[in-house]
């Protein structure tokens, strides 16, 4: 028999069952279930889809846990954020982007299912739609995404506030949702005038158990710098880094996302010690299979 002790609980017990199927647990007051989700690739990048629990080692501060969830390809409600910038820097590339941006959210978005935001940064952070599943309105906010005017830019000077929409994402729309989470961020990973670093934006990140898939425009105009950021944001919250190129399109990039959002491993535990006092912990999720590569999130918060 279930012993619920809360609505929160409530709502995390009826989560589990919903994508994790029948598994018979007992759940009490301060049981947290940690939920990761896992992609496997070859070391050729290939994707690996027929994996079982059996086929997984995962540890918390270096000590053995007990996969007591599993699931493939994964069937979750999806929350995905469009993260755009605006600056300057991202003029020429800006059109492309979002008609590749717009064709990736019609082919992937599951209508009464999934849904999506779009936010745009340069000087500020714009959330220029707020989630929906209407194609509608994501084409209509897309289209009102746009760089600044040089009126701006002479009146305001220039700003690329990519750590502040980072942040400003996850405490405001992605720390409310339930399921999956994924902010696709276009950018050259320059940041200009953020008030968060960039260890505050992937703490939001991991704390709204978000992930981030970092999609690198270098221009010209960058600095060099942003292309470590752009992966540190993806490494950390277990996404995925990707460059576009001459040979590596922002279309053959998008199918690439949308490959991996459609082949994760849905993986919850309990933790085998209770939370004293709150604090990060560390994680590592790997196959039993050396050769194989498990892109998750390494650390999760162990709040009271």
């Amino acid at each position: 028999m279930k012993q619920i002790a809360c609505p929160q609980m409530l709502m995390l017990v009826l989560l589990a069952v919903g994508a994790w199927g029948q598994d018979e647990v007992t759940f009490i007051a301060g049981v947290k279930v940690v939920n990761l989700l896992a992609t496997v690739q070859t070391k050729r990048g290939d994707i690996v889809r027929d994996l079982s629990k059996d086929d997984f080692v995962l540890t918390e501060k270096g000590r053995r846990q007990a996969i007591q969830y599993f699931a493939q390809e994964s069937d979750l409600p999806l929350t995905l954020g469009l993260m755009v910038d605006t600056s300057m820097s991202q003029e020429k590339v800006l059109d492309a982007e979002k008609r590749a941006s717009f064709r990736f959210l019609d082919s992937v978005l599951r209508e009464n299912k999934d849904k999506v935001f779009v936010l745009q940064f340069d000087i500020a952070v714009w959330v220029r739609q707020g989630l929906t599943s209407s194609r509608r309105e994501l084409e209509d906010a897309l289209s009102l995404v746009d760089t600044q005017t040089r009126e701006d830019l002479q009146r305001f000077g220039g700003g690329t506030l990519l750590c502040d929409s980072v942040v400003k994402a996850a405490h405001d729309i992605m720390r409310g949702q339930q399921g999956r989470k994924a902010m696709i961020i276009l950018s050259d990973g320059e940041d200009v005038n953020s008030h968060a670093n960039l260890e505050e934006a992937v703490d939001a990140a991991v704390r709204s158990e978000t992930l981030i898939y970092a999609i690198l425009f270098a221009s010209s105009r960058s600095l060099g710098t942003g292309r470590g950021v752009m992966q540190r944001l993806a490494r950390d919250t277990g996404g995925g880094f990707y460059e576009v190129s001459k040979k590596q399109t922002i279309e053959r990039v998008y199918q690439l996302i949308q490959e991996e959002l459609r082949s994760q491993y849905s993986i919850g535990y309990v933790s085998d010690e209770p939370v004293k006092i709150p604090e990060y912990r560390r994680i590592q999720l790997a196959t039993k299979d050396k050769t194989l590569v498990v892109r998750s999130r390494d650390r999760y918060w162990a709040g009271r």
